[in-house]
Order: C-alpha cells, then sequence, then structure tokens
C-alpha cells in the first residue's frame, strides 16, 4: 500500500471503521497480517484471526489549519471546530496536537480564538444542567501543595450554595485536585451520579476526565503532559469549558503569583486576570479572581496521600495556617458572590464553618456518597513506606523554598501515579533551624524512585537556610 509510520489508514471490521496511525515491522508481524493495539480491538470488537479491510486515509482538513496556527496565523471558528472536532474522533495524531499546544504556547492566541477554542471544547462533550445557580472555584495551578479545594468546596456546600466541583490530574505538578480526592473517595463519577450527589450534598469533587464533559481537553492534556506544556490560552479554554459543561454560573479563580508559578510576576498574574474576566464576560460566566502568594508550597505536604492527610487535618482545625487562610479567603469570595456573605466578611464566615466543624461534616458527607469511607482519619491513609530525611546544613533561617525542585523532587519519587509518593516539609521561609534539624522528608513507594529523588535533592537543594554554602567552584590542575 506504501504506507509508512504515521500515515493514516482506516481499518474497517464488518459495519465498523476507525481511523488508525500505522507502525511498521520486519519482523513482528508475518506478510498479510496487520496488529492492532488491545483498545483499537475494543473498539471494533476485533479476534485474532479475523479477516478487516484496510483503506487509505487521507489527513483530514484540521491538520492544514493545525499548520496554520503553526505559522502564526488567526484562525477562524469553523477551522477551530474543525480542529477540536478531529482531536475528539481521534483523527489527529498526538503529533499533531502536540504541535496545536506548542503553537497555542509559543505563538499564543487571541481572546477570540480562545473563546472559540473553549465554546469548542465544552460542545464536544456532555453537559450538565442544574436547576439553581451553580458555584465553582478554580486553580490555574503552579504551586505544588494546592489542596485548597478540598476545603472550599465542603466550606460553600455547608453554606447552602451549590458547588460540584469538576478537576483534573496533575499535568505538571505533583498532584491534582482529583489525584488528591483519589485517595478519599472514587472520583470517576458518571455524569447522572455527579448530578445526584451534588444535588444531595450541594457538593462534589469528581475527574471532568470520567464524566465526557469537555473529552478534547484531556486529550490535549494527554499530550501537554509529557512535555510540561500549559499555554494560557489552553489553560482559559480547559477552565471555562468544563464550567460550561456543568452549567457554573459564578466562579473564584485561584491565580498564584510568584517564582517557580504559572505567573511569576504581580504584572503577569494581573494581565492573566483581566485576560480571564474579559474571556467569563465574552461566556456569561461571573467571574472574580484572587491573585494568591504562590512563591512557596500551600501548606507542608505535596503528594496525592500526604496532602489529603493534610487537607483532613485542616478540616478538623488542625492544619497549617497557609492553607486555612487561602482556602477561606476564596470560599469567603464565593459565600459573598452567592448573597449568603456580605461584601468583605465572607472570609470571617468561611472561617466560623471551618472551625464549626460543619465543614468537616459536609465534607464526610461527599465522601460517602461518592462512594469512599465517610469515618477516614488522617492517619489511616497509606504514605509510601519508603523514605529519607534531609537535614539543615548549617544553624540559621530558611531564606527560600524552591517550587520547581520540589515538585521535580516530588514527581521523580512517583507522584501522582503513586499516591504514596511525594514531599513532606518540616520548615518553610522564616523558620528557625540548626544544623542536623529535619528539613524535609522525601516518600516513594519504590526503591529506585527515592534513590533518584534523593540524588536530585541532594544535587538541587529546594530549601535554601541562610549562611549555607550553595557551592564550590575551584580551578582544576
Amino acid at each position: 500500500m506504501g504506507v509508512r509510520t504515521h500515515d493514516r489508514v482506516k481499518v474497517t471490521y464488518k459495519e465498523s471503521t476507525l481511523v488508525c496511525w500505522v507502525d511498521t515491522t520486519n519482523t513482528f508481524i508475518s506478510p498479510g497480517n496487520i496488529g492492532v493495539f488491545r483498545n483499537v480491538a475494543d473498539e471494533l470488537d476485533l479476534e485474532t484471526g479475523v479477516t478487516v479491510n484496510v483503506d487509505i486515509s487521507p489527513p483530514p482538513i484540521s491538520s492544514d489549519y493545525v499548520k496554520k496556527k503553526m505559522d502564526g496565523k488567526t484562525l477562524t471558528k469553523e477551522e477551530i471546530y474543525a480542529i477540536v472536532n478531529d482531536i475528539v474522533n481521534g483523527n489527529l495524531t498526538q503529533l499533531e496536537i502536540a504541535a496545536f499546544a506548542i503553537a497555542e504556547k509559543y505563538l499564543g492566541m487571541t481572546l477570540e480564538e480562545t473563546e472559540y477554542l473553549t465554546r469548542a471544547i465544552a460542545d464536544t462533550g456532555e453537559k450538565i444542567t442544574f436547576d439553581e445557580p451553580v458555584f465553582d472555584k478554580h486553580s490555574i495551578g503552579g504551586v505544588p501543595g494546592n489542596k485548597v479545594t478540598l476545603l472550599v468546596v465542603p466550606i460553600v456546600a455547608a453554606a447552602g450554595l451549590l458547588i460540584p466541583k469538576t478537576s483534573s490530574r496533575a499535568i505538571t505538578s505533583p498532584s491534582g485536585t482529583a489525584d488528591t480526592m483519589e485517595v478519599l473517595a472514587p472520583v470517576e463519577i458518571e455524569a447522572s451520579e455527579l448530578k445526584r450527589i451534588a444535588t444531595k450534598t450541594r457538593g462534589a469533587i469528581v475527574w471532568g476526565g470520567a464524566l465526557n464533559i469537555a473529552p478534547a481537553d484531556d486529550l490535549i492534556i494527554q499530550v501537554e503532559y509529557p512535555l510540561s506544556l500549559d499555554p494560557h490560552s489552553q489553560i482559559m479554554a480547559s477552565i471555562y469549558a468544563k464550567k460550561l459543561a456543568v452549567g457554573a454560573n459564578f466562579l473564584v479563580l485561584d491565580i498564584p503569583v510568584g517564582p517557580g508559578t504559572k505567573m511569576p510576576t504581580m504584572e503577569a498574574g494581573r494581565k492573566f486576570a483581566r485576560e480571564f474576566v474579559a474571556l467569563g464576560e465574552r461566556l456569561g460566566i461571573e467571574v472574580e479572581c484572587g491573585i494568591t502568594y504562590g512563591g512557596q508550597p500551600v501548606g507542608h505536604a505535596i503528594g496525592p496521600a500526604l496532602e489529603a492527610k493534610e487537607a483532613l487535618m485542616a478540616l478538623m482545625g488542625k492544619g497549617p495556617n497557609s492553607l486555612i487562610e487561602k482556602s477561606t479567603a476564596l470560599a469567603g469570595i464565593l459565600l459573598e458572590m452567592g448573597g449568603v456573605a456580605q461584601r468583605g466578611l465572607g472570609k470571617d464566615m468561611a472561617k466560623e464553618i471551618l472551625f464549626s466543624g460543619k465543614a468537616l461534616k459536609k465534607m464526610r458527607e461527599i465522601i460517602a456518597e461518592q462512594g469512599g469511607d465517610p469515618n477516614v482519619k488522617p492517619d489511616d491513609l497509606p504514605i509510601g513506606d519508603k523514605s529519607v530525611t534531609i537535614p539543615a546544613p548549617a544553624d540559621g533561617y530558611i531564606a527560600s523554598v524552591n517550587n520547581t525542585i520540589i515538585k521535580k523532587i516530588a514527581r521523580i519519587a512517583g507522584a501522582p501515579v503513586d499516591k504514596g509518593a511525594g514531599v513532606l516539609l518540616y520548615g518553610k521561609v522564616g523558620y528557625k533551624v540548626k544544623r542536623g534539624d529535619p528539613l524535609f522528608t522525601i516518600y516513594a513507594e519504590k526503591e529506585a524512585k527515592l534513590s533518584a529523588a534523593h540524588t536530585l535533592a541532594i544535587t538541587n537543594p529546594p530549601i535554601t537556610v541562610e549562611g549555607m554554602l550553595l557551592q564550590r567552584i575551584s580551578s582544576i590542575s
């Protein structure tokens, strides 16, 4: 047939047809036969030995639109919809999806293009409708340990507002909200079940990818993940598409700012906030952005199980102050937007709900309805049984905590795939330490991953203690 690796072919069996990407071999498959991956076999209901028809499949027109974007040109609504539809229908290769994401990252998109991308992603999946106002919270991410949603949702739900939170798994971080919540309860919930749970408890925290809402977004994320890509236009489209899909009317957006975050400066954070609010107006969603401090991790725990444990402790009133302050501030904005708290008094109301135990009770209701153990305690959560603790190299004060290196250490240790992997900090900026005091512990489920993470931590210390020797440079004789 003259096909080469990465060419497209249509494989047909009985009445079903699927576009597939070609790989070739001189040894593994004998002449006259083709091999298919399990997902293809399942999709076409194939068994070994059956006869299939194989035809050349020309590239879809959307591949030309991807190239157009790579040339830095503006795409029309029809072109963007064609790209998104072909991503969902499997007509674009991962290489082409990656090219589109890279073009977004380095060439950018206009606000109009981003609106079309948002609507296209939302329109190609299921939508859930509620008969009342829907509230939502989201973070653009970038800060390790940001388990804020696990406090915001039960606080807001306990106040009577409806907050069916759909969350993503990690892209570049050691744990996404869905990864952390999955330690406490199943997050792969069907749309009808999400509606039932949220209506009954007023809240839910589920993985958006299991709902078939905005499926294109998850397919794009799969490509972005190994490349550590997160284009601003895709961030906005990803967030808003999922909010449109669940009928969100009010949204608070957390924009962490600081070294190692997606917004390194206040000006960058403000610029993104203005763009985000402008897009919200075009989409009919009332938005308020909260620019938050992101110069170091939120709380002390980084990694799914460690973060779930810390969130539970915070709901019990025992968590770190940075986590409680940020969570109640963001929840307070939603309480004000919902009219249950006066302007400027939302944070006080959020704290009252948290410290009274109402948020914990609500979270246990949500966990139970999602199929988890409502009586779970922080110590019940399994942490990786392989660990190593890094001591302070000198007396002094902690001068900095590097978000980027902390994230790398946690990911190399196995997070978020290995739920028990991660990093636990014993001190943050301003803490006084003595030589030999524990700075942080790395947890892993596999010895090889712990060793690799330990090596990175030694060669690239994520925590700087005032007065410590940072590096030695000498002449080589």
